[in-house]
């Protein structure tokens, strides 16, 4: 069965691409074929770091839209990370249910994620409930993303109704670790991939390296959790 993740959150800056990077690395360090696609037309951050399995999406385009489906159907193997740039929800869900695309993806035996990558601000706790009040499908799979390197408290999110509303829908909650700015800045000025990075023994020391592959182990544990499994509602 083939997934179809999503990865969003309407926000700019809150870490859509970091999550669709750090997802592609996953697939490969896992052997798990993949495609990508790279909504963000001013950055291209995603393609950037992983071309090879990335390709140009324009969310106002039904026809480079409809390249998902089509990848979908001759790649039934395959997963699909989808990089949405920021407020593109409302093209994007138009496209969703004119088409129907998630009951095209039910036929098919696809299952859809969608990903919602969030600071620790009111603005990222409101556009969640409206996505969570936009995709009432129980077939679709929500994964919310507490980005520690775009907010240092979440306590507030994670004691509101909005929360609530989320574990009602079976969402499942990870955190993205924050990694040091000064790596980041050396992994992203250098356009390496994380595994490039993690082994890069030119441009990282040796306690880098260690860094980066600590921060990977965390979030694929957490990966590991509900994408090893049908969907966390199995567990």
């Amino acid at each position: 069965m083939g997934r179809v993740h999503f990865i969003g959150g309407e926000k700019g800056g809150v870490g859509k691409s970091l999550t669709a990077r750090v997802l592609a690395q996953y697939f490969i360090d896992n052997a798990t074929p993949f495609m990508g696609f790279d909504a963000d037309e001013s950055h291209g951050t995603f393609s950037r770091f992983y071309k090879d399995f990335s390709a140009p999406l324009r969310v106002d385009d039904y026809d480079s839209l409809d390249n998902i489906v089509t990848l979908a159907e001759t790649h039934p193997d395959h997963d699909l990370i989808i990089d949405l740039a920021a407020q593109t929800a409302s093209r994007l869900g138009q496209w969703l249910k004119e088409s129907d695309v998630f009951g095209i993806f039910t036929a098919m035996g696809h299952q859809v994620f969608l990903w919602h990558v969030m600071d620790d601000g009111a603005d990222a706790m409101s556009l969640l409930d409206k996505t969570l009040e936009s995709y009432p499908q129980q077939a679709i799979q929500f994964i919310v993303v507490q980005n520690m390197g775009r907010g240092e408290n979440f306590d507030i999110f994670e004691k509101s109704p909005i929360f609530q509303k989320a574990q009602q829908r079976n969402a499942y909650c990870m955190t993205l670790g924050k990694l040091h700015p000064k790596l980041v800045q050396k992994v992203d000025f250098n356009d390496l991939s994380f595994w490039a990075a993690a082994n890069n023994r030119d441009l990282m020391n040796t306690p880098e390296r260690q860094r980066l592959r600590v921060w990977l182990d965390n979030t694929y544990a957490q990966l590991d959790h509900f994408l090893k499994h049908d969907s966390p509602q199995d567990e």
